[in-house]
């Protein structure tokens, strides 16, 4: 069923291509602009399926998970495993990024029109400051953030939550029953919703090559065909790294995730993937209180593709006006964005937001922000397949660590 799955994602793939190239050729910019927006209902509705289970799903597996790890001490342990992993992918990432596009040099040479209205109202940048970020990690209503998806916040709110199931001396049977039967069921309808998404994908390839064509693409071959390149090797890097910690297996981990990956890569969101990426890592073995766990978290804090992007495409801007930085600054950059970039869960176009910060704090040209929005759709969608990615590897290498992963034939209900 999983390969099949795969094929029709594949399928969808490719006809949304086709379909959206005959589009864009046979018809006139508007009536094109139309076609699309009819087929973006369907992603439309895709998407607002997944978001109707995320809060939920998240909820339920997470305090299951936690609620079954023992102590606030295993909690914590657990805890800082994690975020070690991801503050070395972080690096990895930021730094592989920035030697890229120094060994490239994608930007030397390209001579495009900015327009600064574009860049000034791609992003909103008013809340992308400290205050808001420390404050945004905590949430003043749950129902609030629910009904928001903010998953960061959930995650906060289901670590009290959990870690409080734990610390009660009959672990509240009644509740963790009904929050565990309540993950089987959202198990469930995931199963049903994603049934649905080869018809998203064909519906938003379709509309974004109908309204863009494939030129865009060839103007910025050098770009594109250089960020992708350097998402490739990020990949190696990490499987290599997860072979080495966590054994071969890993391997067939990668196999095991490739229709959320495809799934994330042809919607362009990370977070569709959520639901089917959670389900294969317990297939493959890792524990629900560990992947239940550590998805989530990642999913804040974990994000490699995006991060590479933000080196990436402000290294590019810098190269398209010419404008050389130093040892220190790129350094400086680094660090600036190794912090930034944790801000971003919650934020709208967060991407942009950051490099746009980041070009500010430099003294960049801001309208640069207008020469990558042409392609940032089709970067977002290599930036979230990675993202998948990363978080699958950081899963299976705290799993191995804490000792948690199962034979296969355990299944994913073992916690």
């Amino acid at each position: 069923m999983n390969r099949l799955f795969t094929w029709l994602v594949v399928g969808a793939m490719v006809l949304g291509v086709l379909v959206g190239w005959a589009i864009n050729v046979n018809f006139s910019a508007d009536q094109a602009k139309e076609i699309a927006g009819n087929l973006s209902i369907i992603t439309d509705i895709f998407l607002r399926l997944i978001k109707m289970i995320i809060a939920p799903l998240v909820f339920t597996t997470l305090v299951a998970g936690i609620a079954h790890m023992g102590d606030a001490s295993e909690v914590g342990r657990v805890g800082v495993k994690t975020i070690f992993w991801f503050i070395c992918a972080s690096i990895v990432s930021l730094l592989l990024g920035l030697v890229m596009v120094h060994l490239l040099q994608p930007g030397v040479g390209l001579h495009q029109a900015t327009d600064a209205a574009a860049a000034t109202t791609a992003v909103d940048m008013s809340k992308f400051t400290l205050r808001e970020f420390v404050t945004h990690l905590v949430p003043s209503s749950i129902f609030d953030a629910m009904a928001r998806n903010e998953i960061l916040q959930i995650v906060v709110f289901s670590v009290f939550v959990g870690t409080a199931v734990s610390a009660i001396d009959d672990r509240a049977p009644a509740v963790l029953t009904a929050v565990e039967q309540g993950a089987t069921i959202m198990l469930k309808v995931t199963g049903y919703v994603m049934k649905t998404a080869p018809f998203a994908i064909f519906a938003a390839l379709a509309a974004s090559i109908a309204t863009r064509g494939v030129e865009v693409i060839f103007t910025y071959a050098k770009f594109v065909g250089g960020f992708y390149l350097s998402l490739t090797i990020l990949w190696g890097l990490l499987i290599l790294a997860g072979v080495i910690i966590a054994g071969p297996r890993v391997l067939k981990l990668i196999g095991q995730i490739r229709a959320p990956t495809l799934l994330a890569f042809s919607t362009a969101s990370s977070e569709a993937a959520y639901p089917r990426t959670l389900e294969e890592l317990q297939k493959w073995g890792i524990s629900r209180k560990v992947a239940s766990f550590v998805l989530p978290l990642g999913y804040s804090f974990n994000l490699d593709g995006s991060m590479m992007y933000c080196t990436f495409a402000t290294l590019f801007i810098a190269q398209v006006y010419g404008i050389e930085m130093t040892i220190a600054q790129q350094i400086t950059m680094l660090g600036l964005l190794m912090v930034t970039s944790k801000g971003m869960a919650g934020v709208p176009r967060a991407s942009l937001v950051v490099i746009a910060a980041t070009l500010t704090f430099f003294d960049l040209p801001e309208a640069g922000i207008a020469l990558i929005l042409a392609v940032d759709h089709l970067l977002d969608m290599g930036r979230s397949a990675t993202n998948v990615v990363g978080n699958s590897v950081a899963s299976a290498v705290v799993a191995k660590w804490e000792n948690e992963i199962q034979e296969p034939a355990a299944g994913p209900a073992q916690a």
